[in-house]
């Protein structure tokens, strides 16, 4: 027989009690749980119809996490997940609400929906003919059969687009592949594949589209991401194509293709970046050299050798090498008839070498195709050069080169002084002659040698033509003919005695 202590007897007398309290205790948790997940579940509710999705996501993920097992926060939260547009997070939560609860024909009805979208034809259909087979309401049932005969559509267009593509039928293929990514609008395989025809037809633009896509679509696409590298390399557009690039080799550091294209794209955007540097800093030479070196970096992708010529066509445009400047934007103008930087950096180089009909109609063209101010101001420029051209031209009068410095300039009027001073020549109609020639070199020693006359003439204003002058006449000393001239000496100051000495 057992015995207890007066002790024993009394903590024994409490068991019962501490039992039910325990009991209590433990219906309160399970309650309690209860209730917290149905408060999750309701405010998520709430918030979800007054379009807080955020907020009712975080309630939907702490009655997931409450209750691993409540079919109905997974489908509440895949609700929302779809309604934020991320169809991707909603499928595993739609197919566990189907494990949970296999029954549940608006889950299997939506996840139909969503593999649709993905082109798994397969397992659409599988979780259609389940629906059907389920007792689902009259427009559960309607939805169902209308989706079921899309898919068999469907399947048989990727059939086609498949023969098609493999015959070499782009555009076929492309036709079929629209009306397959019309409902499969995540379909990554149609998707590719319509790029791929884009691709083999020129429309690059397309298939950039596509590829992009599919970029986002599959998880680690490093293909996508170097096939747009390529297309964007291909176009002359260097620096998207050094940015795809990167996002390949961010997926993939040891990816081959990336890796070796990533090298000869950093290369090339270096030089033209360089290239780009030294124009800003008006080293035009230097640029000019650059853009060589693109070409040769470059030499089998045409548009880089175009962009080069471009740019090399106005480096020397801009420095006033306008002989040199001409055939080279002449070479992109041929391939490329409406390349609005070309022609305005032609018609400066003809400005330069004195062709102003042909600069006036490169501005012209340039015009049809730009409403850029300068290439107005330029048309303007090049029709008074013209005007001018066709009167009196100060630079022909000494045979110096637009370009002269100050000192060619003096010294090429010393020389005509010396030789056309009316003191050298005795017949009278001689003498007349020498007279207008001499008043004309001294005319365009003094403008040419005149900073603010220059200017004025070179934008094709004669500063000592009256009517070319701004508000009437305007006197100058040399108007009243060779009697202005005496007492001035063209070769210094003081009086004009000087004696020419001949062998």
């Amino acid at each position: 027989m057992v015995t207890f202590t007066p002790l024993a007897h009394k903590l024994l007398s409490y068991v019962p009690f501490v039992l039910v309290l325990l009991d209590l205790r433990y219906e309160g948790v399970i309650c309690g749980k209860d209730n917290s997940i149905e408060q999750h579940l309701e405010m998520g509710k709430k918030l979800l119809a007054a379009g807080q999705l955020a907020d009712a996501l975080s309630h939907f993920h702490a009655a997931v996490d409450g209750d691993p097992k409540n079919y109905m926060a997974y489908y509440r939260r895949a609700t929302v997940y779809l309604a934020m547009g991320k169809s991707k997070s909603a499928l595993p939560d739609l197919s566990k609400v189907i494990e949970l609860k296999p029954d549940f024909t608006s889950a299997r009805l939506q996840r139909g929906n969503l593999l649709l979208k993905q082109g798994k034809l397969d397992e659409a259909e599988s979780d259609f003919k389940k629906v059907l087979k389920s007792s689902p309401s009259s427009r559960e049932e309607q939805e169902a059969q209308s989706q079921l005969k899309k898919s068999d559509e469907i399947q048989r267009l990727v059939t086609q687009a498949q023969s098609d593509f493999s015959r070499k039928d782009y555009s076929s293929a492309v036709t079929h592949l629209d009306k397959i990514i019309d409902t499969c609008q995540w379909d990554v395989d149609s998707r590719e594949m319509r790029a791929e025809c884009f691709i083999q037809l020129g429309e690059m633009g397309k298939a950039i589209s596509d590829l992009k896509a599919t970029s986002k679509l599959r998880n680690d696409n490093t293909q996508a991401f170097y096939k747009l590298s390529t297309i964007y390399y291909n176009l002359g557009d260097h620096e998207m194509s050094l940015n795809e690039v990167r996002e390949c080799l961010k997926l993939d550091p040891d990816h081959k293709q990336c890796f070796s294209h990533y090298k000869q794209v950093k290369k090339l955007n270096k030089q033209i970046m360089s290239a780009e540097e030294l124009i800003q800093q008006q080293r035009y030479g230097d640029a000019v050299s650059k853009y060589e070196t693109v070409m040769k970096t470059e030499p089998n992708v045409p548009q880089y050798t175009l962009h080069a010529k471009e740019r090399i066509c106005h480096c020397l445009s801009m420095d006033q090498q306008g002989a040199k400047a001409i055939p080279v934007c002449s070479e992109v103008l041929n391939s490329d008839p409406q390349n609005v930087n070309a022609l305005k950096d032609r018609a400066e180089a003809y400005l330069q070498d004195e062709q102003y009909e042909e600069a006036i109609k490169d501005f012209e063209s340039a015009k049809e195709h730009s409403d850029d101010r300068q290439i107005k101001e330029g048309l303007e420029r090049a029709q008074r050069l013209l005007k001018q051209s066709q009167k009196r031209d100060y630079y022909k009068i000494l045979g110096v080169k637009r370009t002269a410095q100050k000192k060619e300039i003096l010294k090429a009027y010393r020389k005509l002084a010396q030789q056309w001073h009316p003191d050298n020549f005795h017949d009278p109609e001689d003498k007349k002659k020498a007279e207008k020639k001499f008043i004309d070199i001294a005319q365009a020693k003094e403008v040419l040698t005149d900073p603010e006359m220059r200017s004025k003439f070179d934008q094709g204003e004669d500063p000592l033509d009256p009517e070319s002058q701004q508000g009437g006449g305007h006197h100058h000393p040399f108007h009243g003919g060779w009697e202005s001239f005496q007492g001035f000496n063209p070769f210094g100051s003081g009086p004009f005695n000087f004696k020419f000495s001949f062998n």
